[in-house]
């Protein structure tokens, strides 16, 4: 990633200094899977430890959430053109990209919204119930965050130069950022979704 041994220099004159901004995300990023890896542990002692998992009546259904899972592994694809795009020093067409991946993102957001609003149960149902919604609830809020920073990257590019083939820090994290969403929901369908289904 060029953004990692990138300097720039401040006004003045004084030394290039490496650019640790990926780096910090890249940090931020491990402390999240933690919190991550935390739920998933706990889900998975009480499904070990719980004769009837889900419980009856807190079944999960597949074809929502499976569009939704087609939609978000879709746009890690998307946003990559964008990224690519921008190195080729093609500023329309990595805001066309990081555009199709915003709305991509807020298709998910809706098709959570509508799951939640037709599961037929709620948070405090019993402890299935609360570990699906603490779970999909805490993604759906960094796909939420992950929207926010494509929306300020397209912001951005509208100021004239302030994204181009040498200068793309913005675009990259963005990028690194939704990929780390893609991931979590992968490992967070296959445990809630998948192994539940069957």
């Amino acid at each position: 990633m060029t953004a990692i041994t990138t300097s720039e220099h401040h006004e003045g004159g004084q030394e290039a200094h490496p650019d640790l901004r990926v780096w910090g995300l890249l940090t931020f990023l491990v402390s999240e899977s933690l919190m991550f890896g935390g739920f998933f542990a706990t889900y998975l002692f009480f499904k070990g430890t719980t004769a009837v998992w889900p419980p009856e009546g807190t079944e999960v259904e597949l074809f929502v959430p499976t569009i939704n899972t087609i939609i978000l592994v879709s746009s890690s694809f998307v946003i990559h053109f964008g990224d690519m795009a921008i190195k080729k020093n093609s500023v329309s067409w990595m805001r066309f990209w990081y555009f199709i991946t915003a709305v991509m993102g807020a298709v998910f957001l809706a098709g959570q919204v509508y799951e939640y609003m037709n599961l037929g149960y709620s948070l405090t149902t019993n402890v299935f119930a609360n570990c699906f919604y603490l779970m999909t609830g805490f993604h759906g809020l960094h796909v939420f965050i992950g929207l926010l920073l494509i929306l300020g990257v397209l912001w951005r590019s509208l100021r004239h130069g302030h994204y181009s083939a040498t200068k793309h820090t913005g675009i990259e994290m963005a990028e690194i950022y939704w990929h780390f969403v893609d991931i979590i929901w992968i490992v967070l369908f296959t445990l809630v979704y998948i192994l539940n289904a069957f």
